[in-house]
């Protein structure tokens, strides 16, 4: 699985304006609405529900908000980089700049692991995300993110 099979251009977000959890977690659900055509209400309930669970801040910058949704025919995902970091309960207590929304089929288990797996390792390599956050160019990100000559193999 590769992030371009799940992460078009039109879900990458450059330069986000926020000012904390709850609001990325709001403007993830209403690009996703307008990606997937689930309501954006319904997309932000799993998201926060999910966050109820624990903070899905991985660590050095970067979280990875995902919930589950029967509506979903597939794996839809979205990228933003913030314009300033926030402050996301992350596991190292470090705020966070970077953010890889996953969406997910309701019955997507192996699958919707799988792609949290890829994301999270390419979201590790400390060279990617210096250069995710040296450019605020939506199209610059995104070939960042989908280049397959990195390796990152699921």
């Amino acid at each position: 699985m590769e992030i371009a099979d799940l992460l078009t251009p039109r879900g990458v977000i450059a330069q986000l304006r926020v000012s904390n959890k709850k609001q990325v977690l709001q403007e993830i659900a209403r690009r996703a609405a307008g990606l997937t055509g689930v309501a954006e209400r319904r997309i932000y309930d799993a998201l926060a529900e999910r966050e109820r669970l624990g903070s899905t801040g991985i660590g050095r910058g970067v979280a990875i908000p995902h919930g589950k949704l029967v509506e979903l025919p597939r794996l839809v995902a979205l990228f933003a980089r913030l314009e300033r970091p926030i402050p996301f309960g992350a596991v190292d207590d470090r705020p966070v700049d970077l953010v890889f929304g996953l969406l997910a089929p309701a019955d997507a288990g192996a699958e919707h692991l799988r792609a949290l797996a890829r994301v999270s390792r390419l979201l590790r390599d400390g060279p990617i995300c210096q250069k995710l956050r040296g450019t605020d160019n939506a199209d610059a990100l995104y070939a960042l993110l989908t280049d397959r000559t990195e390796s990152h193999a699921a």
